[in-house]
């Protein structure tokens, strides 16, 4: 007697037999059918029908479930996507209008770029100076091309990477004499400062009233502050009334010294190499170097105490 536990082998069926716990082997003629496992169905696949792009009403509802969010610019997902999409903007423009006519780069217009600080405030993002600088380069490139041919779209590209208030494009008020003869000039050295009318005369000095004597004790800050003339041989030739206050008297001797330069440019305007040989026309910006916290002056340390 057989029980109904069973379990098949191709060609093979094989019986379990409950009284004597022997398994009876009994041929089949035919093959079991195999089991196939599959996830899916065995049912074929039907193509959807063809969408009309054409016409806008035969499109399917959008499924918002499924949509996302796609970025305006591809360089998103950089660290810095405002100044990458500046860049290879740049880049473009200089590869488009690379063949025209370019002039010489000291002749090009001057122009005062953003710095690093002002464009990092422009985009918001935390731009590298060595990152910036090949912007800079670029720019510096692009304005080269001649102001003739210069596009438009171009100039509104530069515009944005300009400062608001362009130092090179202000223009210095030209000095000039005045109804009695006199040409002034303002000096200035440390804190002290200087105005100076020059006129032309016997080589008669007067500071703040007085004579240079009263007002400068050491030879070398009278000479200091004539120099100018005396570099020119223009001792006897002009005289001088000054206006000086602030400092002491070598910030004044010197301030004097730049200020008598420039009344006499005025009077005499081809003396200016002379000048500048002289050392008369350069407005010296050295300071005294405040003190710091922790030091005695500005940079010397306490000795050092072992115990």
């Amino acid at each position: 007697m057989s029980s109904k536990l069973s379990f098949s082998f191709p060609f093979r069926s094989f019986y379990l037999c409950l009284e004597c716990r022997t398994c009876v082997m009994k041929l089949t003629e035919q093959a079991p059918p195999v089991r196939t496992f599959m996830t899916t169905s065995r049912k074929r696949a039907i193509a959807a029908p063809p969408i009309d792009f054409s016409s806008q009403d035969d499109l399917p509802p959008p499924n918002v479930r499924n949509a996302r969010v796609v970025p305006a610019s591809p360089s998103y997902f950089s660290g810095r996507p405002d100044f990458t999409d500046n860049l290879l903007n740049l880049q473009a423009l200089l590869r488009r209008y690379q063949t025209l006519p370019t002039v010489a780069p000291g002749q090009a217009p001057r122009v005062a770029w953003r710095t690093v600080s002002q464009y990092r405030l422009l985009v918001g993002e935390p731009v590298r100076a060595s990152k910036y600088h090949q912007v800079i380069e670029i720019l510096k490139r692009l304005n080269q091309i001649h102001p003739a041919v210069m596009p438009g779209d171009l100039q509104e590209v530069m515009q944005i990477y300009k400062r608001d208030i362009n130092p090179y494009a202000v223009v210095k008020r030209p000095s000039v004499i005045d109804e009695h003869g006199r040409a002034c000039g303002i000096g200035r050295r440390k804190s002290s400062s200087a105005k100076v009318f020059l006129v032309q005369g016997e080589g008669q000095v007067l500071i703040n009233g007085k004579n240079i004597n009263q007002i400068f004790g050491r030879i070398h800050d009278r000479e200091s502050a004539l120099w100018a003339l005396k570099a020119t041989s223009r001792m006897d030739k002009y005289n001088v009334w000054a206006l000086v206050s602030g400092g002491g008297t070598t910030g004044q001797a010197e301030a004097l010294t730049l200020g008598t330069a420039k009344a006499l440019m005025v009077h005499e305007p081809d003396l200016k190499p002379a000048l500048r040989r002289a050392g008369c026309v350069t407005r010296d910006p050295r300071r005294v170097e405040r003190k710091k916290p922790g030091k005695l002056k500005a940079r010397k340390m306490p000795a050092w105490v072992k115990r």
